[in-house]
């Protein structure tokens, strides 16, 4: 008789990530409180790093005004944009390189001489194509999504054990019943990871797309900032990168949780 009266807690916990989301606030909200009564007792003016008051104070200034969505929900579309197509491309290359020889040698030394171009070097060539407008950020986005899919994807199917296909063979499975029976369950895992590196590299290079004439996102904040000479403002735009970013990435990890059920590693039982 199998005794489940320790599976039911760790479930539940899974489940219901309340405990996890208060200690993952404890290290924020902890330095914030540090900076406060350091900038409280006089040991730093805040002037060029204000206090947590102080942001906290300019995110909902931006709030209540409906600039802060208004910049928000512009960003997101892009990193949406950018991501999806990113996705699309470097599945697909991941796809081809990982199963094929053949095109592997065709296409992967190719693929990583360019992945070694810095971000900021396709501005300009971007501009020049598609102008100052959305499709330069998007492309620009989907640019930094593609190759950690790609890798990711690539590296995953190349490392699926030999032994697996085997059984596969013997079996006698077709190639689509191969695919959709040994190596995508195999890959899976590795696959969400490498969408997980995507969508923060995503966020990251929505951040360069919006220096590029950008007049709103939460980017064209962080030059506003700048510019005007408001810190307040710089910061408040990064932590609502952060917070965005978090979610989005929570989000994703969520969504693929059904498809990963099947995983019994070392996570699963602590």
């Amino acid at each position: 008789m199998t005794d489940t009266s320790l599976a039911a807690p760790r479930t539940a916990a899974r489940r219901f990530p309340g405990p996890g989301l208060a200690l993952g606030l404890l290290l924020p909200l902890g330095l914030a409180l540090i900076w406060e009564a350091a900038v409280a007792a006089g040991l730093n003016n805040g002037r060029l790093f204000p206090p947590p008051s102080v942001i906290a104070g300019t995110l909902w200034a931006l709030w209540q005004t409906g600039a802060l969505a208004d910049h928000a929900l512009a960003t997101l579309g892009r990193v949406g944009a950018g991501f999806g197509l990113g996705v699309a491309a470097g599945t697909v290359a991941g796809a081809l390189t990982g199963y094929s020889l053949l095109a592997s040698r065709l296409l992967d030394p190719s693929l990583q001489a360019l992945r070694a171009i810095p971000s900021i070097a396709w501005v300009p060539l971007f501009i020049l194509w598609f102008g100052i407008f959305e499709a330069s950020k998007i492309a620009l986005i989907a640019v930094g999504v593609f190759f950690p899919v790609y890798l990711g994807l690539m590296a995953a199917i190349r490392s699926v054990d030999r032994k697996i296909v085997e059984v596969g063979r013997i079996y006698r499975l077709s190639g689509p019943e191969m695919v959709w029976r040994i190596l995508l369950p195999a890959v899976l895992p590795a696959y969400v990871t490498s969408l997980r590196s995507g969508l923060g590299l995503g966020w990251m290079f929505v951040v360069a797309a919006e220096f590029m004439g950008a007049s709103e996102g939460l980017g064209y904040l962080l030059v506003d900032g700048q510019q005007l000479g408001k810190p307040a403002q710089i910061v408040a735009a990064i932590i609502a990168f952060a917070i965005l970013g978090k979610i989005t990435d929570s989000l994703l990890a969520w969504a693929s949780t059904p498809f990963l059920r099947w995983e019994d590693g070392f996570a699963n039982h602590r």
